[in-house]
Formats: structure tokens, sequence, C-alpha cells
């Protein structure tokens, strides 16, 4: 067994999974120097030093350590300073390996490769075993003004009141519209948050901002008919991306693989008052981005089992003929991301797999 080979089946040991393909096998020739992929065998999926992976990897300490930062200039693993010490761990295929090389922007001819690749990949195993367990690892956050105040609603909803558990507020370019490129939606839309915002914006991968001026990209996002999703579980916020449903993985494994573990749903679901509606057509033709709204004998209809909570035909409605209503049984997300991670990881079989490699 090569050492392509071996690093494939620790990344599928995570809940993003990895699946054997020749596609993800090229995917990782391309990313990973032969020097490196044996640097990269001695990492996990936590932080640890270069004398720890050197010592697992067995590559002298000083050559590990060059290795390491060459794979963390290019965004193949992740860093991050503590007490001193720097340190390097692995990171999944998504969001990680697939993302963080597009997001300074693509063009070169190794991002078109990547990008035929991940493409392949996506649609021959990764998008399914990515979304393989009754959890899903992302979850479908409305959009803000289309909530009515006048309803209980909980922080985990509200994205505003999420941000103030954040500290640092990255900025980048959605990936999957950099490699994928079906639409001409806003691309510098995607948010992620403290740690892995940190090293994004520290290796040139993303830029600072403040909490008003993440709250301006997602108001921008609306306008560009985007839907929100962030990670599933109720604790604090990683990342936000703005999705569409033509390049966005998320958003795809329902649209084009038909996966129903593809994300969860929110907790609200549209619905129309037909005494208001003048049957223009906008949230079917423009807003919606599953189809889950009609025009039927002159008046919006709402597939409530289609409908994922977005928002996006209440904010799209000029004569506000459309409103989010809670759901009768809502999905209620993981307590905290750990949480999410140890379920998702028992769902998928890989609970035992997944300790046994951070115990290395």
């Amino acid at each position: 067994m090569d050492d392509y080979e071996k690093l494939r089946q620790i990344l599928d040991k995570h809940l993003a999974g990895a699946p054997p393909s020749p596609r993800l096998d090229q995917i990782l020739r391309i990313l990973f120097t032969t020097e490196e992929v044996r640097v990269a065998l001695g990492m996990i999926f936590a932080p640890a030093s270069v004398a720890e992976i050197a010592a697992r990897s067995g590559v002298p300490a000083e050559e590990a350590a060059a290795l390491c930062e060459s794979m963390a200039g290019k965004g193949i693993v992740y860093s991050r300073e503590k007490g001193g010490v720097m340190g390097y761990s692995l990171l999944p295929t998504i969001p990680g390996l697939f993302e963080f090389p597009f997001m300074k922007g693509g063009g070169e001819p190794m991002h078109q490769a990547l990008a035929r690749l991940w493409e392949e990949y996506h649609r021959e195993a990764l998008g399914n075993s990515f979304a393989s367990s009754p959890t899903p690892i992302t979850r479908v956050v409305p959009v803000e003004r289309a909530i009515d105040t006048r309803v209980e609603v909980l922080p985990f909803e509200v994205i505003s009141k999420m941000l103030e558990r954040n500290d640092t507020f990255a900025l980048t370019s959605c990936a999957c519209r950099v490699s994928v490129a079906a639409c001409d939606k806003p691309r510098d839309v995607c948010l992620i948050f403290d740690a892995t915002g940190r090293f994004l914006i520290e290796r040139g991968f993303a830029r600072e901002i403040s909490k008003e001026e993440a709250l301006g990209v997602l108001r921008r996002a609306d306008e560009a008919g985007l839907v929100h999703t962030t990670n599933n579980s109720q604790d604090r916020l990683v990342l936000v991306c703005s999705c569409c449903p033509c390049c966005c993985t998320i958003l795809r494994g329902l649209t084009q693989l038909n996966n129903p573990n593809a994300f969860a749903v929110s907790r609200w679901q549209a619905r129309v008052e037909p005494d208001r509606c003048n049957a223009c057509g906008v949230c079917e033709d423009e807003r919606c981005p599953v189809s889950a709204i009609k025009i039927v004998d002159s008046v919006a209809a709402v597939d409530p089992e289609r409908c994922i909570g977005c928002g996006l035909c209440v904010t799209g409605c000029d004569v506000e003929a459309v409103r989010l209503v809670p759901r009768r049984d809502p999905p209620d997300p993981p307590r905290t991301i750990v949480d999410m991670g140890l379920q998702i990881s028992s769902e998928k079989g890989k609970a035992e797999d997944f300790i046994n490699l951070m115990r290395r």
C-alpha cells in the first residue's frame, strides 16, 4: 500500500469521509508531494508538535518542520500556535481539503484539474458518503428577517445572536462557486469563525472583518438568493456558507444527488397567504433553491415535504404573501459540536477507528 492510499484511509476515519476512488488518489497526488504525504501520515485531526509528527512519520524534525509549513501554506493541513509551539493537524475532505486551496481565487492549471476531479468525485462517491448518516453534518439557517419575531425563536436559529459567541470573523471566497463556476452569484460570502478563521487569515486565504461586516455579508447573500447553512449544532458557529443549488456541495446533495440526509432543514417552513398572493412567480422562478414552491391555479403553493425553511421566498416577496411558520416536528440539532461529531461517527460506524487514531 502506498503512502497516498494510507493517507486516504486515515482521512476516511473522519466523519466527513474519504471513500476510495481513482479521482481522490489523483487529488491527493496533486495536493501533496511525496515528501509531504509521508509527514502527513504522522498527523491526526488535532494539532500536534513537529516533534510528535516527526516521531510518528520517521522524518527528521528539521525536514518535518519545513514540510509542515509548506502544507499549511497551501491550505492542505491546519496549523495553530499554542504556548509558543506551532501545532499541525490533518484537514478533512469537507470542509478543508476541497475548499481551502480554492479560497485564494483559483485560476491556475492545478485548480482547473482539481475542480474537475472534485466534481467527478462528488458525484461518484463523496457527496453521498458525506451525507450518509441520519444526523446531517450541516443545517439550514433561515434568513433572519424572514422570521416572525412574535413567535418563540431559539438562539441557534438566529445568526446574529450566534455571532455574539464568536470572536474572530474571516471572510473568504466560496470554494464551490470558484471551482464549479455554474452561476454568477457572489463568491466573497463565505464566513469562517474563531480558530479556523484565524488560520485562514494568517495563511492568506481569508481576510478579517468585524461582526457588523459579517452581518452585511449575510444581507448581501440574502439579496442574491443564497441559502445560509452552518454546522449542525446548537453551541456555536464554525462557519456560515451562503449556498446556491448549482455549485455548492451541501445543497447539491439534495438538488442533484437526491440525498434526504444532505443537510438538516431549518425549524421553519414556508406558508403562503392566498389572499395576498398575486402569482408573480418570483418565489418559484427566482428565490426557491429546491423547487418547493409552485404557482398553482394563480396562487403560490408550498410543498412542505420539500421546503428547507431558508426564508428566501419570504424576503423575495414584495406583497408579503409568504411567511415562515414553525414546523410541527422540528429537527433538534445536537447540543454541541462534539456531540454532533460523536453521534455522526457512531451512525457511520467510524467512532472506534477515529478514537484510536486520535490516541496515536
